[in-house]
């Protein structure tokens, strides 16, 4: 693991990168804390669009609480009148282990999944509507996997920052990363399936978002049958502030 961590990464890492076993300096994390003994890191929305159409908003959190890294997101259907249809929680210890991810369904369908450590490895346990009890299902992956469930992208943007902070490096004021594209190991849920996933840094593009212009840091991530584009801003701590995935005429923007 690479150690030579760019100061701004090191900001934005104060709370949910930990997991790579960093601390950040004093002062670094947000100064908004909503409730005592936990940072902020990171909030917002995103707003999901199909053929320029918006679908989907999907609302998130990035705490910070003691060793835990905590990521809240809630998806929403556009002019939907129904409340929430899913929400999931993910949380992580310091050392990038999985403490449990949860998701829940209540539109269409009333249905719920949890994914624990099993010793080594992981285990998920799926529960709906017409179940008596959980169906449990195996995985034989290590419990530092990557959780890269359907239509969550935040959890896209937890697996950037993890990228960065173990495959780049400060080298005279410019951003340097491992050659070629770095692969982990990443189960999604939802899908009830594990996946090999690849991130690889393309470099600084200017992208127009909300009618400004930006310099943003393209990043590629792909793997079986897919392949998206993502971008962060290093001047505001690596936050995701857009994806492109050309296969289904999505995109998707911070709002």
């Amino acid at each position: 693991m690479k150690r030579g961590f760019i100061p701004g990464l090191m900001i934005v890492l104060a709370g949910l990168l930990t997991l790579c076993g960093l601390t950040a300096p004093a002062g670094a994390r947000s100064k908004e804390k909503p409730k005592s003994g936990t940072d902020l890191v990171d909030s917002g929305s995103f707003g999901i669009f199909v053929k320029g159409q918006r679908v989907l908003t999907e609302t998130f959190k990035v705490e910070q609480e003691n060793s835990t890294s905590i990521v809240n997101s809630e998806l929403k259907e556009t002019g939907s009148g129904d409340p929430a249809s899913q929400k999931s929680e993910l949380q992580i210890t310091s050392s990038g282990e999985l403490i449990r991810y949860e998701w829940s369904e209540t539109s269409p369908a009333r249905s719920s999944l949890e994914v624990l450590p099993n010793n080594d490895f992981l285990i998920e346990k799926i529960t709906t509507s017409s179940s008596a009890k959980p169906a449990e299902q195996p995985f034989l992956m290590p419990v530092t996997s990557v959780i890269l469930d359907n239509n969550f992208f935040v959890q896209r943007e937890v697996l950037a920052w993890r990228y960065l902070a173990t495959n780049c490096h400060n080298e005279n004021n410019e951003l340097r990363c491992q050659k070629g594209p770095v692969e982990f190991g990443a189960l999604v849920p939802q899908d009830h399936t594990s996946v090999r996933v690849r991130m690889e840094l393309v470099g600084r593009e200017a992208v127009t978002l909300h009618g400004a212009e930006h310099q943003l840091l393209r990043l590629n991530l792909s793997g079986d049958g897919f392949s998206w584009a993502l971008w962060v801003n290093e001047q505001d701590h690596f936050k995701l502030m857009r994806v492109v995935i050309p296969d289904d005429n999505t995109e998707v923007v911070r709002d």
